[in-house]
């Protein structure tokens, strides 16, 4: 169902695309948007077991996308450098494939909820706290489980990582 990659060298192994979702602070996510254009979305997000989260309104263009149709895709770019004398540029990536839903469980919603605040805000668990009051109801929390996920990096940089293998 998903395509190989073409340049297989250029492949990150699975361990190091999760690692490039783990460490990422931005993500763009891509749904099938109004008019069946595609909708690409800058949004903050944690990654765990698998699973992608985000918050969004309750209201709005990602989540009307993602309620007409969860089959997304999510990239994160967790390297670039600009060689311009070499006509190129040293990037890692990883783009996730999966279904998007918004996320039901009360239990759930707060654990990624607090997940995204130790991660954005390290050390302001009691204010991230408040702030989850606050702004509970209206807060929506979407769950990408991915079924797809591949990783890819620059030849150079994987020419040096292959040479340490």
């Amino acid at each position: 169902m998903f395509r190989e990659m073409r340049r297989k060298k250029q492949l990150l192994p699975r361990e190091a695309a999760e690692k490039v979702l783990k460490d990422g602070t931005a993500g763009v996510l891509a749904v099938l948007g109004d008019g069946d254009y595609p909708y690409a979305v800058p949004v903050n997000y944690v990654y765990e077991d698998g699973k992608i989260y985000f918050h969004c309104a309750k209201a709005g263009h990602k989540l009307d996308a993602v309620r007409k149709h969860e089959k997304v895709s999510f990239c994160v770019v967790a390297q670039e450098q600009v060689v311009p004398e070499k006509f190129t540029t040293l990037f890692r990536s990883a783009i996730a494939f999966g279904k998007a839903s918004e996320v039901e469980g009360q239990a759930e919603k707060l654990r990624a909820v607090r997940l995204l605040n130790r991660k954005y805000a390290p050390g302001l668990d009691e204010a991230g706290e408040r702030a989850i009051r606050q702004e509970w109801d209206a807060l929506c929390v979407v769950r990408i489980e991915i079924e797809h996920l591949t990783g890819k990096e620059a030849k150079e940089l994987a020419d040096r990582r292959n040479k340490k293998a």
